[in-house]
């Protein structure tokens, strides 16, 4: 199946029009998507620029591309509108009709359609996110005393994606651990997350989708084995159910799903808002 191509443009970060596209386009699953993020598009030359890189890769496609836009400027907005494809412009479809509602005209104010104009719940993104990252995989800090969830699984199961979108998205501190080999043979878990049992939380994911997401990341060597693949989701449901772990299938959930099934299941609460 050919990949339609999906633009994500915004005047900051992109995290807004990501959102926005990702619940839209997760309804299509039977579609394939190439999805690109062109943020902090702030000047005529950084909108023109974008518009270039749409219409170059618009040749190269079979069909004309989805544009995602979050810009707030009313002119760079208009020369994003030259580029060939299926603008959705979170401006255009709610501002107009809202002002209207509310008789009231938008400000247009770049920032407050991102929420950047609150530096202290950017910040505690920023925070959360350096920890994710400096947590990831049962890294070398494992500052687990701070964090809020602790995800554990398999390799590819979608933890450290789930990490960053609870970081990025609801200022959470999340750490994830692989279970390995050395967790499968003991049928226990390292005391390290003993200690923090209560706030772990389980990820676990279908052999055959696990098997596909493995043989492109690296198709030689046992990795990707179906034996392999079937023992490890086997062995860490075992560990799962052992120390009473909540744990939840990934296979047909998207990230923003998991993270909300995981806030819900386990009462952490959000120190940002999104």
């Amino acid at each position: 199946m050919d990949k339609r191509t999906v633009y994500f443009l915004s005047d900051t970060t992109g995290v807004t029009a990501e959102t926005l596209g990702h619940s839209l386009l997760v309804q299509f699953n039977d579609q394939s998507f190439r999805q690109v993020t062109l943020p902090f598009i702030d000047c005529e030359d950084k909108a023109r620029e974008a518009v270039e890189k749409i219409k170059t890769a618009r040749t190269k496609d079979d069909h004309r591309p989805i544009i995602f836009s979050t810009v707030v400027h009313e002119d760079l907005r208009a020369i994003i509108r030259t580029a060939d494809g299926l603008h959705l412009d979170i401006f255009d479809a709610f501002l107009a009709p809202l002002g209207e509602e509310l008789d009231s005209k938008p400000t247009y104010e770049t920032g407050k359609a991102h929420g950047m104009s609150d530096i202290e719940s950017y910040m505690k993104r920023i925070e959360a996110t350096n920890f994710a990252l400096a947590n990831d995989d049962g890294g070398i800090s494992r500052d687990y005393d701070k964090a809020d969830v602790i995800l554990v699984g398999v390799s590819r199961s979608g933890k450290t994606p789930t990490c960053l979108y609870l970081a990025m998205q609801y200022g959470v501190y999340a750490a994830n651990f692989p279970l390995t080999d050395d967790e499968f043979e003991s049928g226990t878990l390292p005391e390290i997350l003993v200690k923090q049992k209560h706030k772990l939380y389980g990820l676990t994911i279908a052999p055959g989708r696990l098997r596909q997401i493995r043989k492109e990341r690296r198709a030689l060597g046992r990795y990707a084995t179906a034996q392999q693949v079937r023992f490890e989701i086997r062995e860490s449901e075992k560990i799962f159910r052992r120390y009473g772990i909540p744990y939840v299938d990934t296979t047909e959930f998207s990230i923003e799903e998991i993270s909300s099934r995981i806030l819900d299941s386990t009462g952490v609460e959000r120190r940002v808002r999104a």
